[in-house]
């Protein structure tokens, strides 16, 4: 379950940002930097970026930083000389970075990477901002298990869910009749499916609203990211699938709504900027002020909504069938989506296969439910093998 506030301890908050020198690590630090007093920095991590790494641990004062790819380690220490930063690098360290005593972890790993170091600090009963949205769609039910049984506090990142959590009662729960998920519909969205065929990945990582990283910019352009999102608010908020819903709000605007029993509808709205639902996380429980371009409501004039087109992308088909189905279906359906988004930047495979290739990963990996993190892995790995495989097939 999600965390109510909780008390507060004198001092400076301090924090770890897990994938600091991506998009949401850099608008953490951003805001960091605005009130340096207010917090301390624990440790960052990176996956491969050592020099912007260590500029970050310098001027942060980290105590500790560390690159995911064991073969950096060197470079890392060497580019931390004679600062103080502890340097560590592989899978091992992250989750070293993960459990050492922050108030507030930023989890931002792209991928199924950052499962096991999230798990760490929920595990020691962290308040965890959460913009790793493949931890609940990989492990939701063992994710949010972990979360209640170490009575972590865990806030959700992405615009939409810190959305509609700022207007979910969840004192009221029963009254909400139904949750709306809105979405921008991508650079696509008014693409015919032959038009999306010769889509090239510079056309793909361009958002038309959102400053992002290039897998889930093409998650974006798919739409896989919303059916992803849809997962998360499912384990989130522990909503039946039939109670969320997908809207298509081109000028990312309003960021999510809620609707209850007796007709109102909540919406929490803002500019397009992530530093603003970041902020919400890293004052929480308390609002922090943050740089971000103010809402003009009478200059835009005009909000539009439309309902997402399946047919054109079918992303969002199987995302529902594969929650439906259960079991390690999610988890299968995120690592195949990881393999395939990997060969489209590499030029490997055309836009449209993406979806096709997770689809037919899904239909060809049988694993059990899993149990345990053993078993996620588990599953995580086979489906990656099988896509691989299809994707070889398809670029011979």
């Amino acid at each position: 379950m999600v965390s109510k506030p909780g008390g507060e301890k004198d001092g400076p908050r301090t924090v770890t940002v897990l994938g600091s020198t991506g998009s949401i690590g850099t608008n953490t630090l951003d805001l960091i930097a605005r009130d340096p007093d207010r917090y301390s920095v624990e440790a960052l991590t990176a996956n491969g970026n050592v020099e912007a790494l260590a500029e970050q641990a310098r001027r942060f004062g980290a105590r500790m930083a560390v690159v995911a790819d064991p073969a950096r380690y060197g470079d890392l220490k060497a580019a931390l000389s004679g600062s103080g930063v502890e340097a560590a690098a592989g899978p091992e360290a992250l989750c070293e970075a993960a459990a050492r005593p922050a108030d507030w972890v930023m989890a931002a790993i792209v991928g199924a990477a950052g499962l096991e170091p999230t798990l760490e600090a929920v595990r020691r009963g962290a308040t965890v901002a959460l913009a790793n949205k493949e931890c609940l769609v990989c492990a939701g039910t063992l994710f949010m298990a972990a979360v209640a049984e170490h009575g972590a506090t865990l806030l959700p990142v992405d615009s939409e869910h810190n959305a509609i959590f700022q207007v979910f009662d969840f004192e009221q729960k029963s009254r909400v009749e139904r949750i709306i998920l809105t979405a921008s519909g991508g650079p696509f969205r008014t693409w015919t499916r032959e038009a999306m065929a010769a889509v090239t990945p510079e056309q793909a990582v361009a958002h038309p609203n959102w400053s992002m990283g290039a897998k889930i910019s093409v998650d974006s352009a798919t739409m896989m990211n919303k059916g992803l999102e849809f997962i998360e608010a499912h384990h989130i908020f522990a909503m039946p699938p039939e109670k969320i819903e997908i809207l298509v709000h081109p000028q990312s605007v309003i960021h999510s709504m809620v609707a209850y029993e007796d007709g109102s509808v909540l919406a929490q709205l803002g500019t397009p900027d992530m530093r603003t639902p970041i902020a919400f996380t890293l004052g929480w429980p308390h609002r922090m002020a943050a740089p971000t371009a103010r809402l003009d409501l009478g200059r835009i004039g005009t909000l539009q909504f439309e309902t997402p087109d399946h047919d054109r992308f079918p992303a969002l088909t199987l995302v529902r069938d594969v929650l439906k189905a259960g079991g390690a279906c999610p988890t299968v359906l995120n690592a195949a989506n990881e393999v395939a988004v990997a060969a489209f930047l590499g030029r490997r495979i055309g836009f449209l296969d993406i979806a096709a290739l997770v689809d037919r990963t899904v239909e060809r990996v049988a694993v059990p439910a899993p149990v345990s993190l053993e078993d996620v892995l588990a599953a995580d790995q086979e489906a990656r093998a099988v896509c691989t495989g299809l994707v070889g097939d398809l670029a011979a």
